[in-house]
């Protein structure tokens, strides 16, 4: 559940990945609806986005796409840059040419949309292969000289076998007392972090469970800065509290990624420079496949000359024979 600070906002209930979620009004309790078509469409627009709608099948495919565009970007940044640093050599790969059609036209586009959106694309590229893999999240945190965090170990044996493993708990729990009720301890969230913007509670499976809060300060240096609350349920005291500040270096830069990956690190203008490199990104293949398909028509055409210019020679040798 999300509450915002600002009082004319919803509550939000979300029912896990795939339960879809529901807006509150949270001074009556009234359901006041669901999430729009527009977001469900924007939903599955992400979902093809990032594992081409299929987390199984198709995660590897975009991670190893999104790899394979990385290394594009540091060849082409190679092959674009200019060998002599004079004034005519610099303007043909940072300046578009008028006038120009076929080929030269489409060299020109090549390089000067690849040169100027190299380095956002380099970013986009990069934080998606961190985003993708685990060993680069890892190596994120190894080159701070900080310890990754643990991955999430699967549960092993399906539902009955998660049922089993939760069995114990209930009997741990079972001490005659009862749970302090949701609002004390959002009381308690809304005290550990004065001036919040938003505070997301993760409720657990069972009533004697911890309560996690996810508390997301005014913004500052980082666009959603949140720090993470624990909460025992029988008396409010603090399991775990780990402030954004607090975090380490390797925490830090990766809260930056997906941030960076999305715009969404400079609002508005970072994302509309990451709209006009993506964008810039679709011109370079459609050049890039342009220059090739020249490239092979050339070599044909050449194949063809050579075969034309061959063949009588042999015909003369075969009437001589």
């Amino acid at each position: 559940m999300t509450l915002r600070a600002d009082p004319r906002a919803s509550a939000v209930v979300s029912f896990g990945r795939e339960g879809g979620a529901l807006f509150v009004d949270h001074y009556r309790g009234v359901v006041l609806g669901s999430l729009s078509p527009v977001h469900d469409a924007l939903h599955e627009v992400v979902e093809w986005h990032r594992w081409l709608g299929s987390r199984e099948v198709g995660r590897p495919i975009t991670g190893a796409a999104n790899l394979g565009f990385l290394g594009l970007v540091l060849f082409g940044v190679y092959l674009w840059w200019p060998r002599r640093w004079t004034r005519e050599a610099v303007k043909a790969v940072t300046l578009f040419r008028s006038g120009l059609g076929g080929r030269a036209r489409d060299f020109n586009w090549h390089n000067v949309i690849g040169i100027w959106c190299a380095p956002v694309l380099l970013i986009l590229t990069l934080t998606g292969v961190i985003m993708s893999y685990q060993w680069a999240s890892n190596l994120l945190f190894t080159l701070t000289g900080n310890e990754p965090p643990p991955a999430a170990a699967p549960t092993a044996g399906g539902p009955a076998a998660r049922e089993g493993q939760r069995r114990p708990r209930a009997a741990a729990g079972e001490t005659g007392r009862t749970p302090l009720g949701l609002d004390a301890l959002w009381a308690r969230a809304e005290r550990q972090a004065p001036g919040w913007v938003a505070i997301n509670a993760r409720l657990p499976q069972r009533p004697d469970g911890p309560v996690t809060f996810f508390i997301q300060e005014p913004f500052g240096w980082h666009p959603t800065p949140r720090s993470q609350l624990v909460l025992d349920p029988f008396t409010a005291e603090i399991v775990k509290w780990e402030p954004f500040a607090g975090q380490n270096m390797g925490r830090r830069l990766r809260a930056w990624v997906r941030p960076l990956h999305t715009g969404e690190a400079a609002g508005i203008a970072g994302q509309s420079v990451a709209f006009v490199a993506s964008a810039g990104g679709m011109v370079l293949v459609w050049t890039g496949i342009a220059l090739a398909w020249r490239r092979f028509r050339s070599w044909r055409r050449r194949v063809a000359s050579d075969e034309a210019i061959v063949a009588p020679g042999a015909s003369q040798e075969v009437s001589a024979d």
